[in-house]
């Protein structure tokens, strides 16, 4: 009996999860949202999922970070920093993790703590390849330069994510 009502309380706990936390991909089975990179220098964006769609405009930023919200067959549904988006092969899209440097002149420090010596400065629109997030600190890296940046100054982070 005992069993029965830890394992029912355990299914019941699952479903009381918010919905965000179960989505899957329905193809990939892999979270949604999730950030992704553009692989190559150039993707057309397309209206809906497949070549038979018009193109509405292209993605020109190899490594730009990218958030995707929904999968039909080959096709992912993503979005870039400022909510533009649509349709974009997954051949053209990488699991590579990469942010996009929002703030102007971002100090990057050799450990995350604010007095930490600079390593390098960031300029807005550097895109950069993210490593690890911890305590409010990303260590990102960039034409050679690694270093620890501040949360609020880099966009392509897990908490940036949005349904």
């Amino acid at each position: 009996m005992r069993l029965t009502r830890r394992a029912f309380c355990l299914t019941s706990a699952c479903f009381a999860l918010p919905v965000a936390a179960q989505t899957r991909g329905p193809v990939t089975g892999l979270p949604l949202p999730r950030f992704v990179s553009l692989k190559t220098s150039q993707a057309n964006v397309r209206r809906g999922p497949g070549v038979a769609y018009r193109i509405d405009w292209r993605f020109v930023r190899r490594g730009m970070p990218l958030q995707v919200i929904a999968e039909y067959e080959n096709w992912r549904n993503v979005r870039d920093r400022d909510g533009l988006g649509g349709w974009i092969h997954f051949a053209l899209l990488s699991g590579v993790r990469t942010v996009i440097v929002e703030g102007q002149n971002v100090d990057m420090r050799r450990e995350p703590h604010p007095d930490a010596p600079l390593t390098a400065i960031a300029e807005a629109g550097v895109i950069a390849r993210l490593h690890e997030c911890a305590d409010g600190w990303c260590r990102i890296e960039s034409s050679g330069h690694e270093g620890w940046v501040g949360e609020s100054a880099i966009w392509g982070r897990d908490r940036d994510l949005t349904n």
